[in-house]
């Protein structure tokens, strides 16, 4: 970590610490004996009887996840959260369709309310996985919740939380019981709680820091991550896995209709939830928002998504040399890059000549 001396503040500031994005960083290449991309292996352990082929985690969003979603991606290997922007009932029906015996199930419920109803409501159709989702995961509100699903179900039911950006709030929430933990807070791309609050930590630095930790709790990149070499840029720095919105918005299997401009090109609507819109939505009001309502391009079935997804990560894994996330980790080097280094990273070709 480098720290940049300020001046002695009377109310107690002394020092600024310099800290680094995805974008900032690149990984060094390294010797590779594989003969294909295809030898890497992209899977990563959820729990002791829980694993995923692949390390990619669909957002609880209410234009994301649903169960069409759930279903694919346990398909392809990897995880869909089932949001919570509706009623009990309606999850736990959307479950009750996701549901695959033996299979991973995962479903978002808060920290307050009816979070304990919709909990137990949602275990009976099958769900092993609760994501507590609430935006500042440091709170009592959410070690209450922790320790109250705990209690209930032991472990029987793996628990999920967040969202977090430091290590001692990692190591909380993972000492109150949490199995995994969702880490970034403000990074997302259509958050605009960094904007609003003026708080948060570029998410790969939170990893880099959560990474630390003595726990054997699972670490959830979440925000930020707009391309399969962010993915393992974050896989390189400490997590096991991935959370991602955006790059999954737009899909047939995300919930909302595809609309038509007036060009004829496709669209579907991608929004945050804490944007006013999905505020109103989802509880009837809006009070400040956190976050923007857009459309995105149409993308067709996610199957094509996820394919590049695989060849993109696992074609990282062989510039490093490694079969494995565990072996990336233990193997990358990271290198700064400079504000000339990092336009030379892009396509710049496709800016050069406008």
């Amino acid at each position: 970590m480098v720290f940049a001396e300020v001046p002695h503040h009377p109310r107690g500031g002394v020092a600024v610490q310099k800290t680094y994005s995805f974008d900032d960083v690149l990984l060094v290449p390294q010797y590779s004996d594989l003969e294909s991309r295809s030898d890497a292996s992209l899977a990563s352990q959820l729990g002791p009887d829980m694993s995923l082929e692949l390390p990619v985690i669909a957002s609880p969003m209410d234009t994301v996840s649903e169960q069409n979603m759930a279903l694919a991606l346990d398909r392809l290997g990897g995880l869909a959260v089932l949001h919570r922007y509706n009623t009990i009932g309606e999850q736990a029906e959307m479950a009750g369709h996701a549901w695959n015996a033996g299979r991973p199930l995962a479903a978002a419920i808060g920290a307050t309310g009816d979070y304990y109803n919709r909990a137990n409501a949602l275990v009976k159709e099958g769900v092993n996985i609760l994501c507590i989702d609430v935006a500042h995961g440091h709170h009592k509100f959410v070690e209450t919740a922790i320790k109250k699903i705990k209690d209930r179900y032991g472990s029987s039911v793996h628990v999920m939380a967040g969202n977090v950006a430091t290590l001692e709030a990692f190591d909380a929430l993972a000492s109150w019981g949490a199995d995994s933990i969702r880490v970034g807070i403000g990074g997302g791309s259509i958050c605009s709680t960094r904007i609003v609050t003026g708080h948060g930590i570029p998410t790969l630095q939170s990893v880099f820091e959560c990474s630390r930790t003595s726990y054997d709790t699972k670490i959830i990149a979440d925000g930020g991550i707009k391309t399969t070499g962010d993915m393992v840029k974050a896989l390189a720095a400490g997590a096991d896995f991935v959370m991602i919105g955006s790059m999954l918005a737009g899909t047939d299997e995300t919930p909302g209709e595809v609309f038509m401009n007036a060009k004829g090109e496709k669209y579907k609507e991608y929004r945050g939830m804490a944007s006013s819109t999905a505020q109103r939505s989802w509880r009837g009001k809006s009070s400040t928002p956190e976050g923007v309502a857009t459309v995105v391009p149409y993308k067709g079935p996610v199957d094509n998504i996820i394919k590049d997804i695989v060849g993109g990560v696992r074609s990282g894994l062989s510039y490093t040399g490694v079969r494995s996330i565990k072996e990336l980790q233990a193997r990358a080097k990271f290198i700064i890059q400079s504000s000339a280094a990092q336009l030379e990273s892009n396509t710049h070709i496709l800016w050069r000549h406008k």
